[in-house]
């Protein structure tokens, strides 16, 4: 059997050198084969006109503000209904120029804070208890599956009788609204993690804690942060409430005395101040889940 070879090109070596028409109009006079041109597959996604993130992230909230001034200055939205953003804006100069409104910042995030350490605390340890050990299941998930269908705000009356009026149950507040959601995430996390995951690590001989340390705890640790964050939430709600009790400091202190004289500008000044306090926070839990997470990639969008 033999092997038949094509005739080697002579024009071969000359083409190579040649690029583009110059390639074109050699082979034309010459009659050299011309090879197909290869040209690179661009993604889709890279072929869109590239506009920044936070250009696209910040262009609702600006045209929502346009809007807002436009009716504003147009007389549809009257000052008693609704101040102007450019009203609002002097009243938080002059809310931060004097001091009145730092302190209240400062109290509200004081109660936020302890509140939703507590709250952290007990909704992780009863999910813990719960969610490891079926007499803890047995024990616990029932009452607190029966208590989150209370509404926590119509425990107030309680908690004014049970604590008085003093700081005592606006944290007991914060720290209920807190526990739940928590309990309900981390309890569905752990009870989430792949059996055969658990089979794997006995089968290497890690013992009960180091099944719980090393599989599941960090396989309930994405439905964790996605309860903390949630959790968030919630506890600026149940400040707003729980700063109704007889307070003398707070965000929720300054709304008070904006409604009883009528002032639609410091209200939506302090409904800011408790948006942008709940981004910022939803921003820590979100790096710190990032941090935490870095093991588990995920699907980002296009």
């Amino acid at each position: 059997m033999s092997i038949s070879h094509a005739p080697p090109n002579p024009h071969a070596s000359e083409i190579s050198g040649i690029s583009g028409s110059g390639r074109a109009e050699h082979a034309k006079y010459t009659g050299a084969a011309l090879a197909p041109e290869l040209e690179p597959i661009v993604p889709t996604s890279t072929r869109r006109t590239r506009v920044p993130r936070w250009l696209r992230r910040t262009s609702g909230p600006v045209l929502l503000l346009v809007l807002w001034q436009v009716l504003s200055g147009t007389g549809v939205l009257t000052a008693d209904v609704l101040a102007s953003p450019g009203a609002i804006a002097r009243v938080a100069g002059d809310l931060i120029s004097d001091g009145s409104l730092p302190n209240a910042m400062g109290v509200s995030l004081q109660r936020v804070a302890v509140g939703l350490l507590l709250g952290t605390v007990v909704g992780t340890g009863l999910a813990l208890v719960s969610g490891l050990f079926r007499i803890g299941e047995d024990l616990v998930d029932a009452s607190v599956q029966m208590l989150r269908t209370v509404p926590f705000v119509g425990l107030i009356p309680l908690f004014i009788i049970w604590f008085g009026i003093g700081e005592a149950p606006k944290v007991a507040i914060i720290t209920l609204g807190v526990s739940f959601p928590l309990y309900l995430n981390v309890y569905a996390g752990i009870r989430g993690v792949d059996s055969q995951l658990i089979e794997a690590g006995e089968s290497l001989g890690l013992s009960r804690w180091g099944l719980v340390r090393h599989v599941v705890l960090p396989g309930a640790l994405p439905s964790a942060m996605t309860g903390l964050r949630y959790s968030l939430g919630i506890a600026w709600l149940a400040l707003v409430f729980a700063e109704q009790i007889n307070a003398d400091a707070g965000i929720g202190f300054l709304m008070v005395q904006a409604r009883d004289f009528l002032r639609t500008d410091v209200i939506v000044v302090c409904l800011i101040v408790y948006a942008f306090l709940g981004l910022l926070a939803d921003f820590i839990v979100r790096s710190l889940e990032r941090l935490l997470l870095q093991w588990r990639p995920t699907f980002t969008g296009r």
